[in-house]
């Protein structure tokens, strides 16, 4: 059985592009339109992750395992896309574009 791919992108390599699991990237989207505020100040992200794994898969994510690098993956794509904005605050804070 293959799993499905989506190619997404990376706002720190621009043109570079990677292919990932479909499932896993989609049910950490959902859970970032469940989170990410629509404006500033935003959240930082180790606040999208702890606040995402309420809203993740069990089966595609038993106990958070690997939600980090997921949320990461998610953040970079949507950035790269226009669809959240990085705030210049230290520590970094994110929210919908």
């Amino acid at each position: 059985m293959s799993v499905q791919k989506i190619t997404v992108q990376n706002i720190n390599t621009p043109g570079r592009t990677e292919n990932v699991r479909a499932d896993k990237y989609n049910d950490m989207h959902a859970a970032f339109i469940k989170t990410l505020p629509h404006c500033a100040p935003g959240m930082t992200f180790d606040e999208i992750t702890n606040a995402a794994k309420a809203h993740l898969s069990p089966v595609l994510f038993p106990r958070g395992k690997t939600s980090g690098w997921w949320a990461k993956t998610v953040q970079l794509d949507l950035e790269a896309k226009g669809k959240i904005t990085r705030s210049d605050t230290k520590p970094l804070t994110f929210y919908w574009a």
